[in-house]
């Protein structure tokens, strides 16, 4: 089981943390939320918990919980720019289906 950064991802997480000037990685995890019925949630993480299992890709560290890796196993955290738009894209080969509007996923 694993879930990755590309070098792009890993790069923003690295300039992120940077600015914000302390932090060890970032935390990866999904909640019930949205029209499709999951949820992703990022957010910084500047401890590790005891429950969490711990990725490295390019140098970065992604922090996942065990209840959302069923989730994410195999999931590619991108970083992506497309004209003015900037922001995360996952590549998870678990997801089902998607609500029209992206921000949901079913698997």
């Amino acid at each position: 089981m694993a879930v990755t950064m590309t070098e792009a991802a890993a790069k923003h997480v690295r300039r992120q943390l940077n600015g914000r000037g302390r932090g060890i990685g970032i935390r990866l995890g999904v909640k019930t939320s949205g029209c499709s019925g999951m949820a992703y949630v990022l957010e910084f993480v500047d401890e590790v918990l005891e429950e969490d299992l711990v990725f490295e890709s390019h140098g970065e560290q992604l922090f996942i919980d065990p209840k959302s890796l069923g989730y994410l196993d195999g999931t590619e955290l991108d970083f992506v720019r497309e004209g003015l738009n900037e922001g995360f894209q996952f590549n998870n080969p678990n997801v089902a289906s998607e609500c029209g509007c992206g921000e949901s996923f079913n698997v």
